[in-house]
């Protein structure tokens, strides 16, 4: 049996039978928004997560050249579970969403090769420097936001493993517990901030203006440290958006979210 888990698109839901023993999997490849790289840095990074045993899929077997399929491939364990968020939505999620972060940035490690350097979420867009060139249309908020980052610069911090695009569809749970983060397509390298403030900022559009505090309580607690630079990498997150989200309460709430990031930063 095979099955897309995306619109139609790739990656795909495989059921494998041999010999009356059943196997599930994901088969990732190239689609119109995910190319070679995309699919290398996705093996790289489930390499890193089972070495150190992070909550991830466990890749299966990789073809980057795509000499045995024709195109690059992957195929990893598929994760049981949802990655539905139930109602109602508990304090207690948004932490466990936080502290799972932690273990992820337990991880020090330098920049290399299918894992770069990520100065931001979802470092293959970059929204920003698109309105900045006119590609896309700007705001008053994104503009002032925009300048303000770029004034302050990036913060020196330790880099660390970061998954690069975490959001509550990335994340599965089993029962109230989360099994894995997956989608690793961008991970790489980077602030710690990156993920945790790309969650709170997902939170914040998703779930409302209170999610991203427990999000960071979450995170905090399981750190047992104070997450530095908070106000610099939410602004970032925000930035790194469409100007115009799948929804005017979607783009008010990312809006409310920027405006109390640079609240702290401009002082």
């Amino acid at each position: 049996m095979v099955r897309a888990l995306h619109d139609g698109q790739g990656p795909w839901r495989l059921r494998i039978e041999t010999r009356g023993h059943r196997t599930e999997a994901v088969l990732r490849a190239p689609t119109p928004r995910v190319d070679a790289a995309m699919v290398a840095t996705a093996a790289a990074a489930l390499e890193v997560a089972e070495r150190h045993r992070l909550p991830a899929p466990r890749l299966i077997g990789a073809d980057l050249l795509g000499d045995v399929t024709g195109v690059p491939a992957t195929l990893e364990t598929l994760v049981q579970g949802t990655s539905v968020w139930p109602p109602p939505l508990s304090a207690e999620r948004l932490r466990a969403a936080g502290a799972v972060l932690a273990c992820v940035h337990a991880v020090s490690m330098a920049p290399r090769e299918r894992l770069p350097f990520r100065p931001r979420p979802i470092a293959v867009d970059d929204f920003a420097a698109d309105r900045r060139y006119g590609r896309m249309p700007m705001t008053t908020l994104l503009q002032a936001a925009d300048e303000v980052i770029a004034a302050h610069g990036l913060p020196p911090d330790e880099p660390v493993f970061v998954h690069g695009d975490v959001w509550p569809g990335n994340l599965v749970w089993t029962g109230n517990e989360i099994g894995a983060l997956i989608d690793w397509k961008t991970a790489g390298v980077g602030a710690p901030g990156v993920d945790l403030c790309e969650l709170r900022k997902q939170a914040a559009i998703t779930f409302g203006p209170a999610a991203p505090t427990q999000v960071l309580h979450g995170y905090e607690h399981a750190t047992s440290s104070k997450a530095r630079d908070v106000d610099y990498w939410d602004a970032v997150a925000a930035l790194n958006t469409p100007t115009e989200l799948f929804s005017g309460t979607a783009t008010a709430r990312r809006d409310a979210f920027l405006r109390a990031a640079l609240s702290t930063l401009e002082r």
